[in-house]
C-alpha cells in the first residue's frame, strides 16, 4: 500500500517517468534482478534467471494522465495537472511486488522478466510505449512462454480478479480528419467553401454513417473527441480537424466502418465544395488472451485464498498496448476489480481504489507466473 501511495503522491507523464523507474528499480535491484534502466527511453526491464525452464515476463505501465486530482486524500498527486487517473500506481506496486516476493523464494526455475513500461496512454499520433519496447529489442518475445498483465477494473469489487475467455480489450483506430475549403469574408459566403459548415455536417454523418454499418451484436464504440480550426466572426474557415476514435472486436467490422468513414468524409466534404482526408494513427489490435493460459489460470487462481474469480461477461471497449505483446507471445491480461463500493470511473480526475485489492493483485500475479514456470519449457 504504501508503495503504491508513494507513486501516487508523484505521478510522471509518459516518457517522463524517470524518478518512478528509479525507485522500482532499486526495489527490484535489491531483491536480486539484474536490471536495465534506460529501455525505450524510460522503461525497465529487471531479470531474475534460476537455471533452465520456461521464460515469463510480467508487465506494468509506468505513465500517468494529464489531469488535476479532486480527490482529498492524504496521498493525492503533488504534481499539478498529473495523476494516476487509470490505476498504474497500482499496477506497478503490484507487479514489483510481486516480484520481490518470487525473488526471495526458490522453489521455481525459469527466467522471471519485469517489464516496467512507459507511455502506455498515446495521445493522437503519438508513440506507443510497448511498440518502443519492442523496437529497442530488450526482449525477445519469441522466446517468451508466457506474459503476464493486469487493469484495474472499478467495474468489479475489490477482491474479484476478472478473466476475459478470449478477447479482454478492443482493437483501436484513431483517425484525424480534415476538411479543406476556402476563406472568405461572413458577408459574401457565396465566394468561399466554408470548412466548418461541412465538418459540422460531417460529424452527424459519421456518426449516422457507422452505426447504421453494424449489425445489433457487433461491439463498436466510436467517438469524436476534438474540434478545431483557425476562424473569427466575421471569416468563412478555410480549414477545420477533428480528432476521435474508433474501437471494434471483429477485423471484418473493423474494416467496414474503417471504409465508411473515410467514405462519409469524401462524399460530405465534395457536397460542400470542400476536400477531406482521413488520417489513421495509434492502430491497435485487440488483447487476446491465450486460451491455454486461460485454462490454466481458472485452476491456479481458484486454488487462492483470499480472492474470487470471475468470467467477465463482456468484452470492453478499452484498449491498451499489451495487445502488442500477445501477438507476439502467449498472453492473459486480467481485471483486478478496484471497487469499494462507490464507482470511480478510469480517466476521472475523482478515480481511486480500494487499496485491499493490492493484495488481490499481488496473490493473483505471483499465482500465475509460479503456474507458468511450474510447466515444461515449450
Amino acid at each position: 500500500m504504501e508503495l503504491r501511495r508513494d507513486i501516487h503522491r508523484r505521478p510522471e507523464l509518459r516518457f517522463a517517468e524517470h524518478r518512478t523507474a528509479e525507485l522500482l528499480s532499486a526495489r527490484l535491484r535489491n531483491a536480486g534482478y539484474e536490471v536495465t534502466t534506460g529501455v525505450a527511453r524510460t522503461g525497465v526491464v529487471a531479470r531474475l534467471a534460476r537455471g533452465d525452464g520456461p521464460a515469463v515476463v510480467i508487465r506494468a505501465d509506468l505513465d500517468a494522465l494529464p489531469l488535476t486530482e479532486a480527490n482529498d486524500v492524504e496521498y493525492r498527486s503533488t504534481t499539478p495537472g498529473v495523476m494516476h487517473a487509470c490505476g498504474h500506481d497500482v499496477h506497478m506496486a503490484v507487479v514489483v511486488t510481486a516480484a520481490e516476493r518470487l525473488a526471495a523464494v526458490s522453489d521455481w526455475a525459469g527466467t522471471l522478466t519485469v517489464l516496467l513500461q512507459p507511455a502506455e496512454e498515446i495521445p493522437f499520433g503519438e508513440e506507443s510505449g510497448a511498440r518502443a519496447i519492442l523496437e529497442s529489442g530488450a526482449i525477445d518475445f519469441a522466446e517468451v512462454d508466457a506474459v503476464f498483465g493486469l487493469h484495474c477494473w472499478p467495474w468489479l469489487p475489490a477482491g474479484v480478479v476478472g478473466i476475459d475467455p478470449e478477447v479482454a480489450m478492443a482493437s483501436k483506430d484513431a483517425f484525424q480528419i480534415e476538411i479543406n475549403g476556402a476563406t472568405t469574408h461572413a458577408a459574401a459566403p457565396a465566394d468561399g467553401r466554408d470548412a466548418l459548415l461541412a465538418m459540422s455536417h460531417l460529424v452527424v454523418a459519421l456518426h449516422s454513417q457507422v452505426f447504421r454499418r453494424i449489425n445489433p451484436a457487433d461491439q463498436v464504440a466510436f467517438n469524436i473527441g476534438s474540434i478545431s480550426g483557425l476562424f473569427g466572426q466575421s471569416i468563412v474557415a478555410d480549414h477545420v480537424e477533428i480528432i476521435g476514435t474508433l474501437r471494434t472486436l471483429d477485423e471484418a467490422v473493423r474494416d467496414r466502418l474503417q471504409r465508411a468513414i473515410e467514405d462519409a468524409t469524401r462524399f460530405t466534404a465534395r457536397a460542400h465544395g470542400c476536400e477531406g482526408q482521413v488520417r489513421w494513427a495509434n492502430q491497435m489490435p485487440a488483447v487476446r488472451n491465450d486460451a491455454d493460459l486461460v485454462k490454466e489460470a481458472w485452476g491456479v487462481l481458484d486454488a487462492v485464498g483470499g480472492l474470487r474469480v470471475v468470467e467477465m461477461e463482456s468484452t470492453p471497449m478499452t484498449t491498451d498496448d499489451f495487445a502488442l505483446y500477445a501477438e507476439r507471445a502467449p498472453g492473459l491480461y486480467m481485471k483486478l476489480g478496484t471497487s469499494g463500493g462507490t464507482l470511480t470511473p478510469l480517466h476521472s480526475s475523482t478515480f481511486d481504489v480500494d487499496e485491499r485489492s493490492i493484495w488481490v493483485g499481488v496473490v493473483a500475479v505471483e499465482a500465475l507466473v509460479r503456474g507458468a514456470l511450474g510447466r515444461s519449457q515449450r
